[in-house]
């Protein structure tokens, strides 16, 4: 049985690129027979300033997602990453062991400092270490992400071989999970970019929680090419990407989508695009809202997720400390 360990930070908006990334892949593992974990990382969150009520509402937002997209809590331990304050203690330990030079080639971190100079906090810079306590403290084999994480999975792998060279066998070395379609998705008005919540323009992401219009709207607006074809070449940034989501909502293969819109143009194509997408979205939003009507519950579910993860993570905390020598 392999463990299967995945993450969201928990804010307002989460698209579909996160949905199609990170969701999906783990809800197909998660009915595998795997030993699943899945967690909102409150503390990744913070390292950009977070107004806390609106922190509070983001966890049980993120909470309502999982579970309206399938996640089943007799089968995954659903938590909050704070409630587990072993996260923290081996991000330290591990801090210990990285090295300022493979922090500092960390894509994502190289990307949101730029032009901030040294008003960027510590914890952007060294939270890439934590994602590795996050995930070596489960002694987890499979990490489904999407591409834009890859660097940091291979921080963790780096790390736990570096620590079980110098103490002794500890850490299972993870792995990990790109699915090879929809890995990626990228910006609607910038599809050499990917797609992101913290992007300047809504224009850029379709929310989870966009209405019919509000999706129409955007899908229209999005950057396509001057070729008026409706056929798939990755050279073809915007129409790729387009097509790509198109065929993630409707389960539709390439050649199908070109077979379907042959001899018709960009406006008939966008159209029925944003029709799939509201299609697939509403449901999930029935569910969501049905959740967040019952906020006590949402905590429930976590804390009885948190329960159960901190069973594992003080007893692997016994073990580091012990190999560590503090113990």
């Amino acid at each position: 049985m392999s463990r299967v360990l995945t993450a969201l930070q928990p804010t307002g908006v989460l698209h579909i690129g996160n949905y199609f990334g990170a969701i999906e892949p783990f809800l197909k593992l998660q009915d595998q027979g795997n030993e699943n974990f899945l967690f909102a990382v409150d503390y990744h969150a913070i390292t950009v300033p977070q107004d806390p009520e609106t922190l509070r509402k983001n966890l049980l937002f993120a909470t309502a997602v999982y579970l309206a997209a399938g996640v089943d809590p007799s089968k995954t331990t659903l938590f909050q990453q704070s409630h587990v304050q072993e996260h923290t203690e081996l991000a330290w330990i591990l801090n210990c062991i990285a090295g300022m030079g493979e922090l500092e080639r960390m894509t994502q971190y190289k990307d949101k400092a730029k032009g901030k100079g040294e008003s960027v906090s510590v914890g952007l810079f060294a939270y890439p270490v934590l994602m590795a306590a996050d995930i070596l403290l489960y002694d987890t084999h499979i990490v489904p992400v999407g591409e834009d994480q890859k660097q940091h999975v291979e921080l963790a792998r780096d790390l736990a071989e570096r620590f079980n060279n110098r103490f002794g066998f500890t850490f299972v070395i993870p792995k990990p999970q790109i699915r090879e379609s929809g890995a990626r998705i990228m910006g609607l008005d910038d599809p050499e970019k990917k797609m992101s919540k913290s992007a300047p323009s809504e224009k850029n992401y379709i929310s989870l929680m966009d209405d019919e219009a509000t999706v129409l709207k955007k899908i229209k607006s999005a950057v396509t090419d001057s070729e008026g074809t409706i056929v798939y070449r990755e050279h073809r940034k915007g129409m790729a990407n387009l097509m790509t989501i198109y065929s993630l909502m409707s389960g539709s293969s390439m050649s199908e989508i070109e077979k379907i819109f042959e001899g018709k143009g960009y406006g008939d194509f966008k159209v029925a695009l944003a029709a799939e997408i509201t299609a697939f979205l509403s449901p999930l939003q029935t569910k969501i809202k049905s959740y967040l009507e019952d906020e006590d519950a949402l905590r429930q579910v976590l804390a009885s997720g948190a329960e159960k993860a901190r069973e594992i993570a003080a007893k692997k905390m016994t073990e580091v400390r012990k190999k560590i020598g503090v113990a």
